[in-house]
């Protein structure tokens, strides 16, 4: 029987060096008309959008792994069949991906969900129109704390929450960008132990690859952000998975394809030829073990995330381990394609980063929550491309979900649920 083992490559793999050289021949588009899980009635709908405005797209992507349906998506040759180049460009943080997209150095990028938003509302820095054209991922983050606070015996929200409200000292906390998912579900979770995350403790901001360094050097307690470096801490024991973003938000919506709303306009058949290579990359990778086996390898490259394929791939199948000898199947793990249930734009999700920029006091009054998710979150152009890829669309725009504080989203009352916590950074 084939074991979990069995499934995660090892590195003297004398074949794996032979893999690498294929992935980055000019023969990527053969080799993956050779590999599992392609959908052939996607191979039909090349021409569908009409011939591209530009020929070469560099999406911007940072060192993670859910950069992969980008990344993916250029090695295995899904652009070509959509008559578009791909090319991924790797970032030194989110801040340089919002400022590229603004004066063009990259096209679009792998982005984390509240970064357009923020932008659309001139959070923090320039107000431009932005577009989330589709979800890139659901899950797989999580907050990491660090192995000294073990060793006290903080090991649990509720042991931390009782440590800050003792103040004996302040803790620091990582997030990656402001208005990121990850400031999101740290400030969340903290908030449901009762931690006001902007008045009892210290935040500051670190670049995704540098988290684990700065925990090393004692620089914060804790950070959240997405895999591996998580698993990485774990690796060089310097911290441990307190919770995971699935334990926040089961199927949380975490990195899209964005863009801003100017670079749609002017380049519509070159938008959706890049969403059709993204979206067939993703149901790619998840449509077998081999297939993930093969995008761990690949991502874990120099040029992508530099790292090894050990620490990536355990948690993308759902083997979690959290430092302190617990061990587990998550049910919920990182997943990129599930029906088209995960890239779908659900407005209910973009409201939801809006609530709680409000919740925050990011943005001091309410927006029209549901007109600012219908502005950003192109469901028309996701729509007609997953149609010409034959994926299904939801009937509906807002979909419910219940976080780990036991508060319901569906979408419907924006406003009331943005005024809903009692713990909160709001002046009124």
């Amino acid at each position: 029987m084939r074991t979990f083992e069995d499934a995660i490559p090892k590195t003297d793999d004398p074949a794996q060096p032979a893999r690498r050289a294929i992935m980055k021949s000019g023969a990527a588009v053969a080799v993956a008309s050779l590999l599992p899980g392609l959908q052939p009635q996607a191979r039909a709908a090349g021409s569908a959008f009409g011939k591209p405005e530009m020929e070469e797209v560099k999406i911007g992507f940072i060192p993670l792994t859910d950069c992969a349906p980008v990344v993916m998506a250029a090695v295995l040759g899904f652009d070509k069949k959509h008559g578009v180049k791909i090319i991924p460009s790797k970032q030194a943080s989110w801040a340089a991906v919002r400022d590229n997209l603004l004066t063009g150095g990259i096209h679009m990028s792998h982005v984390l969900y509240g970064l357009p938003y923020g932008v659309q509302l001139g959070v923090g820095g320039p107000k431009r129109d932005m577009a989330i054209l589709m979800g890139l991922n659901r899950n797989g983050q999580a907050i990491t704390l660090a192995d000294a606070l073990a060793r006290e015996g903080i090991t649990t929200g509720l042991a931390l929450a009782k440590a800050i409200a003792e103040k004996k000292r302040t803790y620091t906390f990582a997030q990656t960008f402001p208005t990121s998912t990850h400031a999101m579900w740290l400030y969340y979770w903290l908030a449901t132990y009762g931690v006001n995350p902007l008045k009892d403790d210290k935040v500051i901001t670190v670049p995704p690859p540098q988290m684990v360094a700065n925990m090393r050097v004692g620089s914060m307690d804790g950070f959240c952000v997405g895999e591996p470096w998580n698993a990485v801490a774990i690796a060089q024991k310097i911290g441990f998975t307190a919770v995971t973003s699935q334990e926040i938000w089961t199927d949380h919506p975490e990195k899209a394809l964005g863009t801003t709303a100017e670079f749609v306009q002017k380049y519509p058949n070159t938008t959706k030829a890049v969403m059709a290579a993204v979206l067939e990359a993703c149901q790619w990778i998840d449509a077998s073990l081999a297939n993930k086996t093969k995008m761990a390898e690949t991502i874990a490259e120099p040029g992508y995330v530099n790292t090894q394929v050990e620490t990536i791939l355990p948690r993308i199948l759902g083997r979690y381990t959290n430092g302190l000898g617990k061990s587990w199947d998550d049910k919920h793990p990182m997943t990129f394609y599930e029906d088209g249930q995960v890239n779908y734009p659900w407005l209910s999700d973009g409201m939801w980063f809006l609530t709680q920029f409000r919740r925050w006091g990011l943005i001091k009054t309410d927006p029209d929550y549901l007109a600012v998710a219908k502005a950003v979150n192109r469901i028309d152009l996701y729509g007609e491309v997953a149609t010409a890829l034959k994926v299904p669309v939801p009937k509906s725009v807002l979909r419910a979900s219940k976080l780990i504080d036991g508060t319901v989203w569906d979408g419907k009352d924006p406003k009331a649920y943005a005024h809903g916590f009692k713990i909160n950074d709001m002046a009124t």
